[in-house]
C-alpha cells in the first residue's frame, strides 16, 4: 500500500529546494520499487498571499491524513508588515500544534568529504555525529500568557512565558534516550537549571528519566557552557536534549561545525511516528529564484522521512550513499565549496543525486 506524502514547497527557495527532492523521490518510486504517492499545498507566505492565512484549513487537514510531510522553507521580507498572527511563521507553528510534532530531531553530521569547510579546524570536527533533540511544541513559544500590553505609564511591556510541564519533559527526554540507545549511549540534557525554575524541573523529570535507561550515561549542562563546548569539544557530545528555543539556538551553532546549514536535515515527530520534514535553514530570500541554494539538506530529510516515518531505511540509505558519492566527485554549490573550487548550481546538485542512485542500482 502506497504511502503518502504532502509536499509543502513554501517560500524563498523553498520550492527550489523541494523540487530537488521530489526528483530523488521520483527515482526511488520508478527505479527502486518506492510505494509512495504525493500531494502538494500551500503554506507560509504563498498560502497568505493566495487565500489570506499562513495554514488554510485544506492544507492542515492533508498534512493530517498524511503518512509524512516534506517541508521547504517559509517566510521572507515580504510578509514581515504583516500582523503576527498571520506572518508565514505562524503556518510553520500551526503544523507543529496541528500534528502535535513534540520531538524535533537535528542531526549534525560532518561529512569527510566536507572537513575544511567547517568553521572549525578539521581536528577538531573530523568524525562530527551530534544529534540534538529539541521539543518542540512547549516552552517559551507556545507558553501564555504572551502578547505586549500597555502599562498605565503609557511604556510597552513585552511577555513570553517558559512553561513545561512533566509529562511534556518525561516524553522528549525519552524519545532523546531511547535514540541514544541505539547510538553511542550518551544523552547530555541542555538547561539553565541554576536561574530558571522551569527548567530546574526538566533536570529532575531528566534524571528520573534516565534511571529508567541504565545502559545511557546521562550528564547535564547549562545551556551557556553547551554553546561553549560545541565550539570548543563538539565530539564530546552524542545526544543532546533540550527545551524549544535552547535547541533552536543550539542546533543552528551545530551546524556551522558541519560545514554548512544547508547540509542539515530535520525531523520532528509525533507520538504516532508521523512526521514532517525540512532543512533547518531558512527560505534564504536573497538568492530565491537563482538556483543557487544547496538541495542536499531537504535530500537528506526526505531520507530521515524515511528512515523515521515510512518505515524504510535501507532506501534511507540510498540517499545517504548518493549524497556522499557526489561530494567525492567534488560537486560543490556555493555554500559548500572551498576557495577557487566550482560551484553547480540547485538543479545540477539534484541532478548529481539522481545519478549516482542510479549507478547504485547498476551495481546492484
Amino acid at each position: 500500500m502506497s504511502k503518502k506524502i504532502l509536499i509543502l514547497p513554501g517560500d524563498g527557495i523553498g520550492p527550489e529546494i523541494v523540487a530537488e527532492a521530489v526528483k530523488v523521490l521520483a527515482c526511488l518510486r520508478d527505479d527502486f520499487g518506492l510505494a509512495v504517492e504525493t500531494e502538494e499545498a500551500l503554506v507560509g507566505g504563498a498560502a497568505y498571499d493566495a487565500e489570506g492565512h499562513p495554514l488554510p484549513e485544506a492544507t492542515l487537514a492533508a498534512a493530517q491524513a498524511a503518512d509524512a510531510v516534506l517541508l521547504g522553507a517559509v517566510g521572507g521580507p515580504k510578509w514581515e508588515p504583516l500582523d503576527i498572527s498571520v506572518r508565514p511563521e505562524k503556518g510553520l507553528l500551526g503544523l507543529r500544534s496541528g500534528l502535535g510534532l513534540f520531538a524535533n530531531l537535528r542531526p549534525a553530521i560532518l561529512y569527510p568529504q566536507l572537513a575544511a569547510a567547517s568553521a572549525l579546524k578539521p581536528e577538531v570536527v573530523a568524525g562530527l555525529d551530534i544529534l540534538i533533540v529539541r521539543e518542540l511544541t512547549g516552552g517559551i513559544y507556545f507558553g501564555r500568557p504572551r502578547g505586549v500590553e500597555t502599562l498605565d505609564s503609557g511604556e510597552r511591556k513585552g511577555i513570553n512565558t517558559l512553561v513545561y510541564t512533566e509529562s511534556e519533559i518525561e516524553r522528549i527526554c525519552r524519545v532523546a534516550f531511547d535514540l541514544a540507545m541505539k547510538r553511542g549511549k550518551r544523552v547530555c540534557s541542555v538547561d539553565k537549571a541554576n536561574v530558571l525554575e522551569c527548567t530546574e524541573l526538566w533536570r529532575e523529570v531528566a534524571t528520573r528519566v534516565g534511571a529508567d535507561y541504565p545502559d545511557v550515561e546521562l550528564s547535564h549542562m547549562y545551556v551557556d557552557n553547551a554553546a561553549m563546548q560545541l565550539v570548543r569539544a563538539p565530539k564530546q557530545f552524542d545526544v543532546m536534549v533540550t527545551t524549544n528555543m535552547f535547541g533552536d539556538i543550539l542546533s543552528d551553532c551545530a551546524a556551522m561545525l558541519t560545514g554548512s546549514i544547508g547540509m542539515l536535515p530535520s525531523a520532528s515527530l509525533n507520538a504516532d511516528g508521523q512526521g514532517m520534514y525540512e532543512p533547518i535553514h531558512g527560505s534564504a530570500p536573497d538568492i530565491a529564484g537563482k538556483g543557487l541554494a544547496n538541495p542536499l539538506a531537504t535530500i537528506l530529510s526526505v531520507a530521515m522521512m524515511l528512515r523515521y516515518s515510512l518505515n524504510e531505511p535501507a532506501q534511507a540509505e540510498r540517499i545517504e550513499q548518493a549524497v556522499a558519492a557526489v561530494l567525492d566527485q567534488g560537486l560543490r554549490t556555493a555554500d559548500i565549496a572551498g576557495e577557487g573550487m566550482e560551484t553547480v548550481g540547485t538543479a545540477q546538485m539534484g541532478d548529481a543525486v539522481v545519478a549516482a542512485l542510479r549507478l547504485l542500482r547498476a551495481e546492484g
